[in-house]
């Protein structure tokens, strides 16, 4: 009889990527697996039967240069630190013998290959060559980035459709994303992340190496998501036009970005601000096995010099100033991924903040973390990495200063300001998570939409203990400034300022109001609406003075960008002068989408849906539809939007057809012409079986 060959070796795709959680991956090329859990091999042989007394099989597993040979026993055994490799003797088939290749659960990330060879009596009578990918293992105990909790792993792993928070603390807005983690080509993205990377290029053994470490994986995806230092995925860009690339308010999700990225030689894709560089990294995060999620910082303090102060300036007819490098973003979005920290010692394990935006150097490259939020809590500035900078940009204090003919003549201190709501989004469920106690001791929280009322000291002699910029005060006199309710596209914005003379003698004050346009994380632009008066008070006297700014007036400058509104007041007999001021967004309307059975939709079965979008705005728009989403449209529906009056509705019918199951993301946004603003909506919809 001829001897025992190999004819070839199955994968066995379809069952291991059941097992491993990566059915998802059933497209791609590569069968995907998790490190710390066997997977199944099987083995095609021509000629006589596996004889398991006198033939023998051995593995070896390479990654790069590296490798391991094991021998195939019949010892059903796993290691959390070395590679084994068993038959189950239990329904052995001779001629089709399965093996089970359990990597350690401290084994690289990364794509491997294997060759099996079978040895008989006779000598080494054939090899076969295989290829996988190995990912961590958040389901694993013994891997570091296990989490124990099932709805988590789902949520920060699986789930390939999020909601990012952006805005205002005081007016939070939801923008859908996409992760698309399971779209054609996305994981071979970020396999090739890894080795475009410096560390790889500079020394791929070391590198290979330290794979099994999602600290030093952190590291490295959080600096090649921007391009500063590499040939990383994003270029970032926070003013001007962009019309040689993509502006970033027009993305839905990472899908386009990687793939692009990865089609175009690696050269970096243009443009990215923060919520897009932290959500392209959670993409590659949870393709890489490891948990995350992306977090949002309202009143996000950037100290370029350390000293946990922020120095704020406007002029004495409110208008804010651009005189210091440092900056407070309304927002600022950086993801945490979950990890053990056996470098720092016990205590330090969990949530960890990643900042893959280009803010600052660590370590000589524009990266930032894995810094653990319990340092950040506990002020551990003296730990790894860059706890001192994500320290500041919770906590950091604000002083803001009136200027007058290149003179400061008041003071303040605001010690609240800064991380007033830190943010992610429920497991689950479409909706806001308030993390903010994760990161500081907070006195006590309310709603987001709830304005806030302590004191603001504005003297010139001195810094007062506790203030927010809502409102000021002195000696003599208050002001207060209030928006009355959550500003909303089409109508105006109504505010109330009141002012208090807290002694008993009449006073005449000036009175400024200054409102400005504002992009997220840059000062104010010049004044749009202003009015000046003089504001007389008898003794002990309160005055309240309403106010409004119509949508004519905001409507061309403001879009997608914020108002920075301030009021000052100015008592004449002491030239005492009192600052209040808001920063807020405008909330568009969303697009509704509707479908009219939702308990239908199924997969590879056509639906049909609509798009409803009513214009708030007091002129006519037109703008471009745009449709997505992961598992439910192939690249993208696009539709354009004729002239619409002002008031008018209208609808936009479209169909598409599912591909894969479960709860899936349906996106709308519409990007009108000759404005900055976008409208978006979206839709939950679960995909049933056929």
């Amino acid at each position: 009889m001829e001897d025992l060959l190999i004819q070839n070796v199955n994968l066995e795709k379809p069952e291991n990527h059941l097992q491993h959680r990566t059915d998802g991956f059933d497209g791609a090329k590569s069968l995907v697996v998790r490190r710390g859990a066997p997977f199944k091999v099987t083995v095609q042989l021509k000629g006589r039967p596996f004889n398991p007394n006198t033939d023998h099989i051995r593995i070896k597993v390479m990654l790069g240069r590296l490798y391991v040979v094991m021998p195939v026993t019949f010892h059903k055994e796993a290691s959390a630190t070395r590679w084994r490799a068993y038959m189950d003797p239990e329904g052995l088939n001779l001629k089709r013998p399965s093996i089970y290749i359990s990597p350690p659960a401290v084994a690289s990330v990364g794509s491997y290959r294997f060759q099996l060879c079978v040895f008989t009596p006779i000598g080494k009578q054939s090899g076969k060559f295989g290829k996988f990918v190995l990912l961590c293992n958040p389901w694993c105990s013994d891997d570091t980035v296990y989490i124990p909790f099932e709805d988590q792993r789902e949520e920060y792993i699986l789930n390939d459709s999020c909601l990012l928070f952006m805005g205002s603390c005081k007016n939070v807005v939801s923008r859908p994303w996409s992760y698309d983690q399971f779209e054609p080509g996305v994981l071979e993205a970020c396999l090739n992340l890894l080795q475009v990377s410096p560390e790889h290029q500079k020394n791929r053994r070391r590198d290979y190496l330290h794979r099994n470490n999602p600290v030093y994986i952190s590291r490295v995806v959080s600096a090649m998501i921007n391009s500063e230092d590499d040939r990383g995925v994003l270029k970032g860009k926070w003013s001007g036009t962009f019309k040689d690339g993509v502006n970033p308010a027009l993305w839905t999700g990472s899908g386009d970005i990687l793939t692009k990225w990865a089609q175009s030689g690696y050269q970096a894709v243009k443009y990215g601000q923060c919520w897009v560089f932290a959500a392209v990294m959670c993409t590659v995060m949870r393709v890489l096995g490891i948990p995350c999620r992306v977090v949002t910082n309202f009143n996000s303090a950037h100290d370029t010099n350390g000293n946990l102060v922020i120095e704020e300036y406007y002029s004495e007819t409110g208008q804010k100033l651009r005189h210091s490098k440092d900056s407070i973003w309304n927002f600022h979005v950086w993801v945490e991924c979950w990890m053990a920290r056996g470098d720092l010692g016990s205590g330090m394990d969990g949530w960890q903040v990643l900042d893959p935006t280009p803010q600052e150097r660590s370590g000589g490259v524009f990266c930032c973390g894995p810094a653990p939020v319990r340092a950040i809590k506990e002020r551990r500035i003296d730990l790894l990495y860059d706890v001192p900078f994500v320290y500041a940009e919770v906590n950091a204090d604000v002083h803001t200063m009136i200027v007058s003919q290149g003179q400061v003549v008041s003071h303040s201190m605001d010690t609240e300001r800064v991380g007033s709501l830190i943010c992610t989004k429920v497991v689950g469920f479409p909706r806001v998570q308030n993390i903010t106690g994760d990161y500081k001791f907070v006195k006590g929280w309310t709603s987001p939409m709830s304005s806030r009322s302590s004191t603001l000291s504005s003297r010139s002699s001195g810094y007062s203990e506790d203030s927010t910029l809502t409102r000021g005060s002195s000696s003599g006199a208050t002001v207060s400034l209030d928006l009355d309710k959550a500003p909303i596209a089409g109508e105006p914005i109504n505010f109330t300022i009141k002012v208090m003379n807290l002694q008993k003698v009449s006073k005449m004050m000036k009175l400024h109001l200054n409102a400005q346009a504002k992009e997220y994380n840059n000062s104010p632009s010049d004044t749009f609406w202003e009015v000046h008066g003089v504001l007389h008070l008898g003794p002990m006297e309160v005055k309240t003075i309403k106010k409004q700014i119509f949508p004519a007036e905001y409507e061309d400058v403001v879009g997608d960008d914020l108002i920075n509104l301030a009021v000052v007041v100015e008592d004449t007999s002491s030239e005492d002068r009192l600052l209040a001021s808001e920063e807020f967004n405008i909330a568009s309307p969303e697009l509704i989408i509707q479908i009219p059975d939702e308990k239908s939709v199924r997969v590879n079965q056509e639906q049909v849906a609509t798009v409803t979008f009513k214009n708030p705005f007091s002129h006519p728009v037109s703008g471009a539809l745009t449709l997505v989403g992961s598992g439910l449209i192939r690249g993208k529906l696009n539709f354009r939007l004729s002239a619409l009056r002002a008031g008018g509705t209208v609808e936009q019918s479209f169909s598409f057809t599912p591909f894969m199951l479960g709860t899936k993301m349906l996106q709308a946004s519409l990007s009108l012409f000759n404005t900055n603003s976008t409208i978006r909506g979206f839709k939950m919809i679960y995909v049933n079986r056929s």
